[in-house]
């Protein structure tokens, strides 16, 4: 009786051990997934917004983006990643400005996912946002769609099984960085905002896009309330700098009167 004990022991283990390395080598193989789509074009795409209104992913290029992906009958992770993930705009709205940039939820289950269950899902998830979409895209564009942005969907009893990941694509339509997780530091959404937009090439920058980069460059993530502030330490230097300079050029100014 105990050698038949021990060999169910035995076996469970062997199985749960089993079952744990493929379950490992399967997120190891997504995230390899993931981050092969880091330099990617994210494309062009036919959608629908949750008011119904067609819409072309291109025409959102204007601004830096964050997309991720979601499907509306989701009652457990996903709604806990989507407050986090409001909180998070939240805060990196305040680091780089209030419409600098653009969030695209995704549903992917589709036909179900369409603009209704969209508007549904955003009130429940209590986002009112004008630069927070909630698009459909075409049941035949769903697999394509995501192999570009690197994201494994696997369909399970309860729902499907993915990453939790939100891609940055800069204002060139390039996927730049994938931030994975329920929760995370804010940095690794915010830095690659700001990189986003300072990399924006503009031919005649205004007194607005300097002061825009001021901003960028100038906030500082404070771990202890979680919020980004000014860094006057930067103004300082500047300031430092050009009175070096002022009075180096004093200096010469006189020396060559002086000759």
């Amino acid at each position: 009786m105990r050698q038949h004990w021990f060999e169910l022991l035995f076996a469970a283990v062997t199985l749960s051990a089993s079952m744990a390395g493929a379950a490992a080598g399967r997120e190891d193989a997504d995230l390899r997934r993931s981050q092969a789509a880091i330099g990617r074009l994210a494309g062009n795409w036919q959608l629908l917004d949750q008011r119904g209104r067609p819409l072309e992913f291109a025409q959102l290029n204007d601004k830096p983006l964050v997309v991720n992906f979601v499907y509306t009958s989701c009652f457990q992770v996903c709604p806990a990643t989507m407050q986090f993930l409001k909180t998070a705009v939240a805060r990196a709205r305040e680091a780089v400005g209030q419409h600098a940039f653009r969030v695209v939820s995704i549903g992917f289950n589709q036909p179900f996912d369409g603009p209704e269950a969209l508007a549904d899902f955003a009130r429940r998830q209590r986002i009112d946002d004008p630069d927070w979409l909630f698009v459909a895209p075409r049941e035949q564009d769903v697999d394509a769609l995501l192999q570009r942005f690197g994201l494994a969907v696997q369909r399970t009893p309860s729902g499907f099984d993915h990453l939790i990941q939100s891609s940055i694509v800069d204002p060139r339509g390039v996927i730049v960085q994938q931030v994975y997780g329920d929760s995370f530091a804010l940095p690794m959404l915010i830095n690659p905002l700001k990189q986003a937009l300072t990399g924006q090439a503009t031919e005649t920058p205004s007194v607005q896009d300097i002061w825009t980069k001021v901003r960028l460059y100038c906030t500082v993530y404070d771990p202890y309330t979680g919020r980004y502030k000014l860094d006057y330490s930067l103004f300082f230097e500047l300031f430092a700098g050009v009175t070096t300079l002022g009075a180096i050029g004093w200096f010469l100014v006189r020396s060559l009167h002086r000759t």
